[in-house]
């Protein structure tokens, strides 16, 4: 049995900071669950000379990715660096170079991650990452082991952080989108440019690789239907409450009858709905299995040592299989051929909010227009001023569209303020 075994980090930004710490500091429960050290032989960044928050031997540092991938004592490398297309050539280099892979990167894993498992598997190599979706949840090794008997149905998710806060601002206080905004770009939440994780991209990334794990099908990122945040108005949030309703950008995937949805989307949950009472930062996926029935994991969804400790996992992960000589085996090509659900066999309950004439027959014209394409209405809230809140019955997303088109050209109706998905119980 090896005494040590070597890893090298691509990138010693704030997750590879995290990785480093937890490596120097956790070796005696390393020893104690591996039998042997693990120990960083070298690491790749972009500037020697930057001042760090952490002490690392100089001479470990290089700006040449060449030295930490073909280190011929390194066996694992971890990529922590971001990015796509380089990133991508460096791990299929490692792969090619026989080094097990170990990465945080889901917008690699969303557009690439087929193809660089295969190359893992035709190396004799680990390909991981559980740190891809939901920071420290292990949602990804809880559906690829944890569940791996069962058939899952159904995974719901909040999987950004970010807009998690935003709208638990904007519920809880009453704030603006944008105030909301503002306030997490400065406590780090949101980037400088929060166009990806407010445009729902961020999210879309995490459900292709959550759908293509979950349900053994080849899902791509631009299978996902997405719909981000920037339109959800405060109105809607408080209108929500007087439902029972609480709003999150849920990432939804459903498989049935060997066909598939995906989207990320602005979502009413019904306040006893397990993701209702996620809250702030924080992320959670729901898991609905034949057998199990129904699962959430719950926890932080970023953050450096959050997302370190999953990425540890997975190197614990490699290793053990290096030890008993069971590595490369992960692979699986998927099971079923993919087909996506038509807007006919996809649906919800939906709310809309609509600004209407003040006249006597406005709730009959509307309520005709509903009736003519078998839409059930379970509820009309009015609002003051002249808007009114529908809340219907299950309605496929054909027909939801077609009913908005309706409603644009009806007399009664000046504007669809928004319509929403609602999952779960809308409050009598």
């Amino acid at each position: 049995m090896k005494k040590n075994i070597s890893v090298g980090l691509l990138g010693l930004g704030t997750v590879g900071t995290g990785v480093f710490q937890l490596i120097e500091k956790h070796q005696e429960e390393l020893v104690h669950k591996l039998g042997c050290g693990v120990s960083i032989k070298s690491i790749l960044v972009c500037d020697l000379e930057k001042a760090r928050e952490v002490a690392v031997n100089p001479t470990y540092l290089t700006t040449n990715p060449e030295d930490v991938i073909n280190h011929p004592e390194i066996d694992v490398i971890i990529e922590v660096m971001g990015g796509i297309d380089e990133t991508r050539q460096h791990i299929l280099k490692a792969l090619k170079a026989r080094k097990h892979v170990v990465t945080a990167n889901k917008d690699l894993m969303a557009l690439h991650g087929t193809e660089l498992q295969k190359a893992a598997y035709q190396n004799g190599c680990d390909l991981f990452y559980e740190a891809s979706v939901a920071g420290g949840i292990p949602i990804v090794r809880g559906i690829a082991d944890g569940l791996v008997s069962d058939r899952i149905q159904k995974v719901m998710g909040i999987v950004n952080g970010t807009t998690n806060y935003i709208l638990t601002k904007m519920d809880d206080e009453r704030v603006s989108y944008q105030d909301a905004l503002k306030e997490a770009q400065e406590l780090g939440f949101a980037e400088a440019d929060p166009t990806a994780d407010v445009g729902g991209l961020d999210a879309a990334r995490k459900m292709a690789i959550l759908a293509r794990l979950a349900f053994s099908t080849s899902v791509d990122l631009e299978d996902v239907e997405v719909c981000g945040i920037e339109n959800v108005a405060l109105k809607d949030l408080q209108l929500g409450k007087q439902l029972g309703l609480t709003m999150k950008l849920v990432g939804f995937t459903h498989f049935q009858d060997g066909q598939v949805e995906v989207s990320v989307e602005p979502t009413f949950l019904s306040n006893v709905h397990p993701l209702a009472s996620v809250k702030n930062e924080n992320n959670a996926v729901y898991v609905n299995g034949e057998a199990v029935g129904e699962t959430m994991f719950y926890g932080p969804g970023a953050g450096g040592l959050p997302t370190a400790t999953a990425i540890m996992s997975d190197v614990v992960a490699v290793i053990k299989n290096m030890l008993l000589d069971i590595s490369g085996r992960q692979f699986i090509p998927p099971r079923f051929e993919k087909v996506l659900k038509t807007p006919d066999q996809r649906g919800g309950n939906y709310y809309f909010r609509l600004h209407v004439e003040d006249k006597v027959d406005t709730f009959t014209s509307i309520s005709a227009i509903f009736n003519h394409l078998a839409i059930g209405i379970e509820r009309i809230l009015q609002t003051p001023g002249d808007e009114i809140v529908v809340v219907t019955h299950e309605a496929t997303l054909e027909k939801v569209r077609n009913v908005i088109t309706r409603l644009q050209e009806a007399d009664v109706v000046k504007d669809v303020k928004s319509y929403f998905r609602i999952e779960g119980v809308v409050r009598k």
